[in-house]
């Protein structure tokens, strides 16, 4: 985003004159009209700051980005109104400065104008903490929450504030570049490939419309050339009734597209049910090649400790109300217990045996790892710390040496703290 230095100036320059609207009333003895005014049209220009913090046109136009900009820029502008506010009041500490600054000027309106302008400091920081909260794609889950809880911690919570401002930037410049990037090759369709992609989602969720489980994955592999389809299956239930609708849906997109075979790419649990429509079920005739991503192919030890350090009555309470969910949210047939068994290792072993690879599939894998326990949220965070010791690697829910499954891709792990988790593969992905 190309700022416009002369406009942050001035910006800051009338939001400081807003702020201290009360001091400088009183301190230029301004007539009650011209006063009202005055004030009225700053209170309009800080209503429309608020609303609009960036008038510079985006390199490339996404409004999503526009928002997570003006919330930075909010909270800068507030950063430096607040210094200037500090420099005021410090300066009224001193004699000398105090009578020429404050010029006679009440204890009582000092004490109103510092509290209005604290109250508006306070909007400006909220609105910009608001924006990058909703819009922020990178901006870490354990800054938001500590923010949430320990804004009025000083020194502390402009840590937090800068952190998000710096993770925004980021997310910002990684964003233009990679839609600079997609413009210059559009014309060579990079990601285009002679079948269309069936994206198979894993485990506890679905294919909604207004929430894509793939993240921005989908719209860069389209924005490239590619033809995208959804498997659509059940968000919890058995492989083998997965893998049934699955089949149903592989070949409703060959009959749908004319396109004689598709490209697998499936996430967790998916990879499993893809396997078994290819094994089991004559898919294999439609499928060209079968990428999993981050999949229990040999199974998932943390899924088997909870099944058997959970009392079966809390288990299956819980099982119970997560069907009652995803049925409410259109999945009425939602078998909590059937699919999470299905991920243990024990179980895994045996589907192995039953769905071996098909001759005529391309079979290829690809997967991730954490770094530490801070690199995702709970449970991952947990599963991490329970994985590690017993099996190395892990994505916070998968072994590595789980994922790994015809041509292995590698593990995807970069520079950092943090690593890659399973829910990171996939959502924050491209």
């Amino acid at each position: 985003m190309r700022y416009n230095i002369l406009r942050r100036i001035w910006v800051c320059v009338l939001l400081a004159v807003f702020l201290n609207i009360v001091f400088l009333s009183d301190r230029l003895r301004l007539h009650p009209a011209l006063g009202v005014v005055l004030a009225a049209i700053l209170c309009a220009f800080f209503v429309w700051f608020n609303i609009r913090p960036v008038s510079a046109k985006l390199d490339f136009g996404q409004k999503r980005l526009r928002i997570l900009m003006g919330g930075r820029e909010c909270i800068l502008c507030a950063a430096v109104c607040l210094l200037a506010e500090a420099a005021l009041y410090l300066s009224l500490l001193f004699p000398s400065a105090n009578r020429a600054v404050a010029g006679g000027a009440s204890g009582w309106i000092l004490a109103t104008n510092g509290v209005l302008c604290l109250l508006l400091l306070m909007v400006l920081v909220l609105n910009g903490f608001i924006r990058i909260f909703a819009t922020s794609a990178q901006a870490g889950i354990s800054a938001r929450v500590l923010f949430v809880f320990l804004w009025w911690l000083p020194g502390y919570n402009i840590y937090l504030l800068k952190k998000l401002c710096a993770d925004a930037v980021k997310e910002y410049k990684f964003a233009a570049g990679r839609a600079k990037l997609n413009q210059s090759r559009a014309h060579e369709a990079v990601c285009g490939t002679k079948y269309p992609i069936l994206l198979v989602h894993g485990i506890f969720f679905r294919d909604w419309n207004k929430f894509n489980y793939w993240g921005r994955i989908p719209k860069e592999l389209e924005q490239n050339g590619a033809a995208c389809f959804y498997g659509n299956q059940k968000s919890s239930a058995s492989v083998a009734e997965c893998g049934a609708e699955l089949a149903e849906c592989i070949r409703g997109v060959v009959k749908e597209t004319g396109c004689e075979k598709v490209n697998v790419i499936a996430h967790s649990k998916g990879g499993l049910d893809s396997r078994w429509a290819i094994s089991r079920l004559g898919a294999d005739k439609l499928v060209a090649s079968l990428t999993t991503v981050n999949t229990p192919h040999r199974g998932c030890g943390y899924v088997g400790r909870i099944i058997e350090k959970m009392p079966k009555k809390a288990l299956a309470s819980v099982g119970r109300k997560y069907e009652t969910l995803f049925s409410f949210l259109g999945d009425d047939s939602a078998d909590f217990l059937g699919g999470l068994s299905g991920l243990t290792e024990a179980a895994c072993a045996s589907l192995n045996r039953e769905m071996p690879d098909a001759p005529g599939v391309y079979y290829q894998s690809v997967g991730s790892r954490m770094t530490s326990r801070s690199g995702a949220a709970f449970p991952l965070s947990l599963g991490y710390g329970i994985i590690a010791p017993a099996e190395g690697d892990n994505d916070g829910l998968v072994a590595v040496s789980s994922m790994e499954w015809g041509n292995f891709l590698g593990v995807l792990s970069p520079k950092g703290k943090q690593g890659i988790s399973h829910a990171d593969m996939i959502y924050t992905g491209c």
